[in-house]
This record gives structure tokens, C-alpha cells and sequence, in this order.
């Protein structure tokens, strides 16, 4: 495996992500207000939230410039995305059992066995939450977002359902806690009827 691929999945890129292009148009005050837009950036110290979703963001643009042949954020549709999330598997380090396996299903297995490593799917679901973020920021629109296509929340339903199995690890769904309302006489805080 070739180092060039795994920066490209672990969203580190030798070439800067950033260039200024002018358009004839005033290039220079574009340039000058692209430098200005840095100097604020790097004055504030991004959260690791942010700092992830843009590493994300420029690790998809990467992969989508390395196509054959490349293609253009404005042409990148869900195929797109799931090719990706496809292709990020060859760095995943989750075992996920074949069904012909003899530890399929079990969540301790007490042996190595050959099956494929790849990507957990709750690492493949928040890098989706965070593209899909970071898309409408970059000025998609959310009706042509790739990141919130039917198609992707069946992909990654299939591989949080097939790895659960896989790993004799049933999903259920978190139930959301429901905090009880203590009333103690006082109904300053009740509606007005």
C-alpha cells in the first residue's frame, strides 16, 4: 500500500488545499480579502469538531481530484460518495467476520482469523455527518446534497446491521431519556391558560 493513499484517508495532503485564482475580475482585492479571511482563521483555534470536518472535507475534494477523470464538486453525486466511503474501507482496522467464518457472530473471538478489516460504522456515519455539514457551508445546496441521499443512510444502515452481526453484537437503537418534571407546588413555571 502506498503512503500517497493513506494521506489521502487520513485527510493529510502534501499539495496546499488552499490557491487563489484570479478571474480578471480584481483579482488582486480577491486575493487580498482570501489573505485577510486566513489571518482570522488562524487566529482562532478551531474546535476538533471543526478541525476534523475540514480535513474531511479536504480529503473528499482529494478524492475526488484523483479520479479518472476528475471530477468537479458540482458533478459529485451520492455514487460518488459511496465509492468513497467504499474506498476508505481499505484503511478501516474493525474485523468484521466473513459468514463463513468460524468466529462470525461472536463478540470475543478467541483466535486471528483472515476476514477484511475495514471502517466501523460509527466512524463512517459521523465522517458522513460532518461532509454533510461541511458541503452546505461550502455553499451546496441542501436539496443537492450527496451526503443526505436516501441511498447513504441505507448504505450505512446496511453496514452498521451487517457488522453488528458479523461481530454477535445486536443494535438497539438508543431510546431517548426522558428527564421527570418534579413538581414541588410551584406553578410559576406552568403555562398560562
Amino acid at each position: 500500500m502506498s503512503n500517497k493513499g493513506k494521506d489521502i484517508a487520513d485527510g493529510s495532503s502534501s499539495r496546499s488545499s488552499t490557491s487563489t485564482i484570479g478571474d480578471g475580475t480584481g483579482g488582486s482585492d480577491h486575493q487580498h480579502q482570501h489573505q485577510q479571511q486566513q489571518q482570522q482563521q488562524q487566529q482562532i483555534p478551531l474546535s476538533r469538531y471543526e478541525s476534523q470536518k475540514r480535513r474531511d472535507w479536504n480529503t473528499f475534494g482529494q478524492y475526488l481530484r484523483n479520479q479518472r477523470p476528475p471530477v468537479a464538486l458540482s458533478q459529485c453525486n451520492s455514487n460518488h460518495v459511496l465509492e468513497f466511503l467504499r474506498y476508505l474501507d481499505q484503511f478501516g482496522k474493525t474485523k468484521v467476520h466473513l459468514q463463513g467464518c468460524l468466529f462470525f457472530g461472536q463478540t470475543e473471538p478467541p483466535g486471528p482469523c483472515t476476514c477484511p478489516l475495514k471502517q466501523a460504522w460509527g466512524s463512517l456515519d459521523a465522517l458522513i455527518g460532518r461532509l454533510r455539514a461541511a458541503y452546505e457551508e461550502n455553499g451546496g445546496l441542501p436539496e443537492t446534497n450527496p451526503f443526505a441521499s436516501g441511498s447513504i443512510r441505507i448504505y450505512l444502515r446496511e453496514v452498521r446491521d451487517s457488522q453488528a452481526k458479523a461481530r454477535g453484537i445486536p443494535y438497539k437503537k438508543k431510546k431517548k431519556k426522558r428527564i421527570p418534571i418534579k413538581h414541588n407546588g410551584d406553578t410559576s413555571n406552568l403555562p398560562m391558560q
